[in-house]
């Protein structure tokens, strides 16, 4: 049983005491395919680092996260382009809008999203969306942008089914995450209204572990809780989820 994890930042200073027996524990598991985001210029070596440790499980992105968008942005942006001129990425992630911590950054977050789709057009690239409180503001871009070279992920979706409808008309698969556990996560009350082949599967390690890990450090084993719940959602086998979810995450990101 192969096991996709589409968005795991295992380059994270959380894991600096036990990178590789984590990841391996993972590895072991089934979970064999690590898909990385980017978050701005600082991470890029220590992604490099990862993808040379395990060449065969590790996928990077490459992008800037919309917390990171701050007064340097342009040159985070040009580093941005500068990586895809001189190598090959599986997407253009994680980008989109959050105006959880900080809405006064909204003008620059806007134009660095647009920015950064256009980049995943001009490279034949899928997007990784984040967004946190912002389902409008990342609508009304993804609606200026529609058309076949708009497709990606719509990353850790917590979102309405009204929403999640939306987000796949765009071309998005819904990443679903540690959130399907929670028991105020709420996507478990549709979640299976909508068609398997719209899915992937994250973790978002370290951060929102699922159920019964909620709180701690999360890492890309855990994304088997998530499959044991989508398993109960969709009865379905766990083996089954698996492969759809994986081939899913093959036809996002080409490989």
């Amino acid at each position: 049983m192969i096991i996709t994890d589409t968005h795991t930042h295992l380059y994270s200073e959380a894991f600096n005491e036990d990178r590789h027996e984590m990841i391996n524990r993972a590895i072991e598991q089934g979970v064999s395919r690590f898909f990385i985001p980017a978050i701005d210029s600082e991470y890029t070596e220590s992604m490099f680092q990862l993808e040379k440790d395990f060449p065969e499980h590790v996928f990077l992105m490459t992008g800037l996260h919309p917390t990171h968008v701050k007064d340097n942005y342009k040159e985070e942006l040009n580093h941005v382009e500068d990586l895809l001129s001189k190598r090959s990425f599986y997407a253009i992630g994680e980008i989109g809008i959050d105006l959880h911590w900080d809405k006064s950054t909204l003008g620059v977050q806007q134009q660095a999203f647009k920015y950064q789709i256009q980049l995943a057009k001009k490279y034949k690239l899928p997007i990784v969306i984040h967004c946190r409180d912002a389902f409008d503001e990342v609508f009304e871009i993804l609606e200026s942008e529609k058309g076949d070279d708009l497709f990606g992920v719509f990353h850790c979706f917590t979102g309405t089914f009204e929403q999640a409808q939306q987000a796949i008309s765009y071309n998005m698969k819904l990443g679903i995450g540690g959130v399907l556990t929670f028991k105020n996560g709420k996507i478990d009350k549709f979640l299976n209204n909508i068609d398997l082949k719209h899915i992937v599967l994250e973790t978002d390690a370290p951060y929102l572990a699922p159920t019964p890990y909620r709180g701690k450090r999360n890492e890309s084993l855990y994304v088997l809780k998530v499959l044991e719940k989508l398993s109960y959602i969709y009865n379905s086998s766990e083996e089954e989820l698996a492969e759809i979810t994986t081939q899913n995450s093959k036809d996002v990101f080409k490989v």
